[in-house]
């Protein structure tokens, strides 16, 4: 299993290091919209890292290990986040009963992953969410996916985003995409507004191949791995296509408001921050997702 975590790690650090290029890129390739003037943004990177062995946070899980913040804050990008960690330690005996296999491995877990937000300047542009991770207890399993949250929804750029999520899928299994784009419709769900929070994409966890007929590990490792080739494929793609028109103040504003949901769902329902707080998580790491200014009415 050793090697297994080194060679999710090491892809989760490719991946990361290949959408930060490419966002760099697009960054330099404005040439209007309201923010051309400004210089391009580059990326700035923060390594942190937790050894709570002697000080369990206060829900009683022990955390050791650390990651990586990247932020870049620019003229295309508002603010987007990609984040990528690599964590062991054990699980409080509460939490460990709602993780699978924790409680048959003493509460014992490994953890790595890539995790990004983007939050655009632009109301035409849509926001985006892509995490993949890889968890170990007694079991292992990949989970993950990836979603897009226009302001203003664009039947073209939905259509070009799930089509291309659709063909990853049916790369690997052709009932993953009706499979992982309903649960993700109902994950990213706010109960409180009856509402989705974008225009969906993909959601999976737990993944676990149970034999080699399946392909195992390494057949859920290369859907893993598509998963993020496909959302570095496609997304760049939607983020060019509006990215040089300008917008309105009245477009801003409203952007501002629906941001608001972004804020609601990660704070109320997102179980990733509540997995990030309950082991006792970088704060800045777990809490990038938020966008830099938002509206309520």
């Amino acid at each position: 299993m050793t090697e297994k975590k080194d060679l999710a790690a090491a892809w989760f650090r490719e991946l990361r290091d290949s959408i930060c290029a490419e966002f760099e890129k697009i960054e330099d390739e404005l040439t209007g919209s309201n923010k051309a003037s400004l210089p391009p943004g580059r990326f700035e990177r923060t390594l942190w890292t937790r050894n709570s062995e002697d000080s369990p946070n206060e829900t009683g899980s022990v955390l050791k290990g650390g990651g990586e913040i990247s932020i870049l804050r620019g003229r295309v990008f508002e603010k987007i986040g990609v984040n990528i960690s690599t964590v062991h330690g054990q699980f409080s005996e509460a939490f460990a009963d709602k993780i699978p296999g924790a409680k048959d491995n003493d509460g014992a877990f490994w953890a790595g992953g890539i995790s990004l937000v983007a939050h655009m300047h632009s109301p035409l542009v849509p926001a985006v969410h892509m995490n993949t991770r890889m968890i170990v207890t007694s079991k292992s399993w990949f989970g993950g996916g990836a979603d897009l949250t226009p302001i203003f929804p664009n039947p073209a750029d939905t259509s070009a985003f799930h089509k291309a999520l659709k063909e990853c899928c049916d790369r690997h299994n052709p009932a993953y995409y009706e499979e992982y784009k309903n649960w993700c419709d109902r994950y990213f769900y706010l109960p409180h507004r009856k509402e989705t929070r974008g225009v969906g994409g993909i959601f999976y966890d737990y993944l676990e191949s149970s034999n080699h007929e399946n392909g195992g590990w390494e057949a859920d490792f290369a859907f893993t791995k598509d998963v993020g080739k496909t959302f570095l494929a496609i997304y760049p793609q939607i983020v060019r296509a509006h990215m040089n028109k300008s917008w309105t103040e009245d477009e801003r504003e409203f952007q501002l408001i629906r941001r608001g949901r972004y804020v609601e769902y990660n704070l109320l329902y997102d179980r990733g921050t509540q997995f990030g707080l309950q082991t006792g998580g970088n704060t800045e790491a777990i809490l990038m997702s938020m966008p830099p200014e938002v509206k309520w009415p």
